[in-house]
This record gives C-alpha cells, structure tokens and sequence, in this order.
C-alpha cells in the first residue's frame, strides 16, 4: 500500500466530512453545488499550505488560508460531521485525532 502524503490525507479527510455533512445534514444524495464549491476550495487551500508535510490540523494552524464566508462554512462542516466520523470512518477519525496530539 502506497503512503499518501500528509496534504493528500488531509484531503481525503476533508473530502470524506464534506460529503457526510451534505448526506446526513443537508439530506442530499449527492454533493450539491455549495459542498462542492467548499470542496474545490478546501483543496486548493491544502494544496498551496505553506506547511505542506509538516501541516498540522487546521485547527491548530497558526495560519488562517480560508476566506472568512468560507471558513465560517468548513468549522460547520466540522463541528457536524467531526464527532459522528467515528461511526462512518474510524480509521480516518483516529488519525486525524492522533496527528492533534
């Protein structure tokens, strides 16, 4: 299995709460064009970290990348799908708490 890097885990991750968020919160089947849009930006916004393989959460990111509508819009996504990715993803969630630590 090949290692993925730190911002294509981050990704990955993102990916996976957006379209949780928009499943679960917003009842839709599939991604809706404002989840996609925060999705299209959330990796632009990894892509071009200035952290890149040292990147920490977001969370505890001394550096604020997100516009403030957007950033507003991924701490709901977040705060929503963060403590019920542990039932969907328990892998991923356990990582991403790790890498907090």
């Amino acid at each position: 299995m090949n290692k993925l890097s730190r911002i294509e885990e981050e990704k990955q991750t993102i990916e996976q709460m957006i379209h949780f968020y928009c499943r679960h919160k917003e009842k839709n089947q599939a991604l809706c064009s404002a989840c996609s849009e925060l999705l299209k930006y959330a990796h632009q916004r990894l892509e071009h970290c200035p952290f890149g393989e040292r990147k920490k959460t977001c969370r505890q990111c001394t550096v604020h990348c997100y516009h403030p509508k957007m950033r507003q819009k991924i701490k709901e996504v977040m705060r929503f799908a963060g403590p019920r990715m542990i039932w969907y993803h328990p892998i991923w969630t356990f990582r991403h708490l790790w890498r907090e630590r």
